[in-house]
């Protein structure tokens, strides 16, 4: 069976010290406002509306869990770098995320959504300051794939796979599109890994759910 396949909705969260304890191992999922993220999970999971997706960027403004059937969870982020978004609001989601990505024990790597025609921009350099420093694996999505020709598309992949070294070994990335429903076997490959490299111990996972099938 996928991986993601079957996950449920848990838990919304507005404030980080709302966040429950956690239940095991758990793959975040963040990206700049409009770069195709609900779209890559709703793709993932195999389900039309299981992450909100607006034509309204800003409009994912809580941590939501969704619970895998092996236990671990895929952690959506609020959506950063919408600019209408009032200071007040925006400042609270920046503390949101930072909190979140900084300190939550649980979390074992972060997938990190980029639109493949804009990728690497300031914001995203600032999650992975954020993120690298804590030696866990960041795996980058360049979404909306569709929208490149093969050409462009492979050498926007080398520059970024280039210029993503700066931020440490621990750094994948891939093309991706949720229209044409590419690159799906590949990120599971890659969180299946993640969760292949701890014990069900570690993960908060029951034994015999330490590697999904």
């Amino acid at each position: 069976m996928s991986l993601f396949r079957a996950a449920r909705f848990e838990i919304s969260i507005a404030r980080p010290q709302d966040l429950p304890p956690s239940m095991g191992a758990e793959i975040a999922f963040a990206g700049r406002s409009n770069a195709g993220k609900s779209s890559a999970i709703n793709t993932l999971v195999g389900h039309t509306r299981l992450a909100f997706v607006s034509k309204t960027p800003g409009r994912t403004q809580l941590i939501n869990i969704f619970r895998m059937n092996n236990g671990a969870a895929l952690v959506d982020l609020p959506g950063y770098g919408y600019a209408k978004v009032p200071e007040a609001i925006r400042k609270q989601w920046v503390k949101l995320l930072e909190e979140y990505l900084t300190r939550r024990d649980s979390l074992i790597g972060l997938i990190l959504i980029m639109d493949s025609r804009h990728p690497l921009t300031p914001l995203d350099q600032q999650m992975l300051g954020w993120f690298a420093p804590t030696g866990r694996p960041i795996h980058v999505l360049l979404t909306k794939s569709d929208k490149l020709t093969r050409g462009p598309a492979m050498q926007t992949l080398a520059k970024v796979r280039k210029d993503l070294a700066a931020w440490g070994p621990n750094i994948s990335v891939q093309l991706f599109s949720s229209l044409k429903k590419s690159g799906v076997e590949e990120v599971e490959k890659v969180v299946g890994g993640w969760l292949g490299t701890h014990s069900p111990e570690e993960l908060g996972l029951p034994e015999d759910a330490a590697r999904a099938e």
